[in-house]
């Protein structure tokens, strides 16, 4: 999942940054209206956590403009005012959800990972696909009732795919979503990324889940779509 923060303090958005990073999200951060608004319009974010206080445009104003864009992702508001007419303001405009400063780290990811639920219209934490099982919450993967470990860059490649089953994901799509910064058109960066997802998830007497769509990029799901694949 990919995640946009914007916020003006550079102390708090490098080190809910990097919180974000260890929980396998892909971040972009900005620390003023205008380039947090340049950021959202140019990217397919699953989730943006925009604070109202902002220099340039405020955070009101980035709301009220990605909305009138019909613009995709879940809005987190953040903000130091703790007031009925600042929570009513930003849920009017589009807002899925507010939060007020100071905050716990563990409530924000808690209501990021709610947000990225919500976009994919889930409501448990659980994905199961035949016998592979990806917890949300605890960000853990079973198979066959066997703990698989994943990096965190792994398990988010993985709970992408989950979240698209029985479609096909492009490798622009995955880069846009698992990586901070977009990788080398000329890379295999996500064809090696998927070749060792495979690797962890194989099992001796298991159907492989992850399928190869020549020029297309990869599904998962039981079995393979009638058109021709190849596994790599």
């Amino acid at each position: 999942m990919r995640v946009l923060f914007i916020e003006d303090s550079t102390r708090l958005q490098r080190s809910i940054c990097t919180a974000l990073r260890h929980s396998g999200y892909a971040v972009d951060g900005a620390t003023d209206g205008e380039e947090g608004l340049w950021l959202a319009e140019s990217n397919d974010y699953d989730v943006i956590v925009l604070d109202i206080m902002l220099p340039g445009l405020d955070g009101l104003e980035i709301l009220r403009r990605l909305r009138q864009q019909e613009h995709p992702a879940q809005i987190l508001m953040l903000t130091a005012r703790d007031t009925v007419e600042d929570r009513v303001r930003g849920l009017q405009l589009g807002a899925e959800d507010y939060l007020v400063k100071p905050f716990a780290l563990e409530e924000l990811l808690a209501r990021i990972q709610a947000l990225c639920r919500r976009r994919y219209a889930l409501k448990t934490t659980r994905l199961v696909i035949a016998d592979l099982e990806l917890d949300m919450a605890t960000k853990t993967v079973r198979r066959a009732d066997r703990p698989i470990d994943l990096a965190p860059r792994e398990y988010a490649l993985l709970e992408l795919l989950a979240l698209r089953r029985g479609q096909v994901v492009s490798r622009q799509e995955i880069e846009a979503h698992i990586y901070d910064e977009q990788a080398d058109p000329m890379s295999n960066v996500v064809d090696s990324a998927v070749y060792l997802l495979r690797k962890k998830l194989s099992l001796p007497g298991r159907q492989p889940l992850i399928h190869t769509r020549r020029g297309l990029g990869y599904i998962l799901d039981e079995e393979p779509a009638c058109t021709p694949s190849v596994e790599s």
